[in-house]
């Protein structure tokens, strides 16, 4: 479960039993959707979920600010610099590419994929302004893991305005 700096959020366990009581769980309808719930797995397909090849896939991001910067981390293990871009333009950043070596032509039967291969795409809004001129980012590929350092731009304290 991702981390926010809020206290009113509820972490997971206690999320689960704000909803949950000693009865028996294995069935739990969904009052908003009316729909029943199982705890027993289901080897039914969604329909919705069977052709995913029209999405690419999301990258998870970490952003967060320093003083004078804004960092956003991304892993990108498997990821070669030249199949990944990342541009920015009116304080978007969009990081996108292909992620390839998942492909095997002699598999005959998947056991477990939990993988992801193939493009994927995250485009974010900054949440403050930064400077986009060349020589003001700087994007890192380390260890798996692309740093993309913003200098923050100086914003301007507002100005009150006096109502005669």
């Amino acid at each position: 479960m991702a981390r926010t700096n809020s206290d009113d959020m509820l972490m997971e366990d206690e999320l689960a039993a704000a909803f949950l009581d000693d009865t028996d769980t294995s069935s739990i309808v969904d009052s908003s959707s009316k729909v029943a719930l199982s705890a027993e797995p289901s080897n039914e397909v969604d329909e919705e979920w069977e052709n995913t090849d029209d999405f690419p896939g999301q990258l998870a991001v970490d952003v967060y600010e320093t003083a004078d910067k804004l960092v956003v981390k991304a892993r990108t293990a498997g990821i070669s610099k030249s199949d990944l871009n990342v541009t920015i333009s009116d304080n978007i950043l969009t990081i996108s590419g292909i992620l390839s070596g998942g492909e095997d032509e002699n598999t005959t039967a998947w056991h477990i994929q939990e993988c992801y291969w193939g493009e994927f795409s995250r485009t974010i809004a900054l949440p403050v302004q930064v400077k986009e001129e060349e020589g003001t980012v700087k994007a890192e590929l380390k260890d798996g893991v692309l740093t993309i350092t913003f200098e923050k731009e100086k914003v301007e304290a507002p100005i009150k305005i006096a109502i005669q």
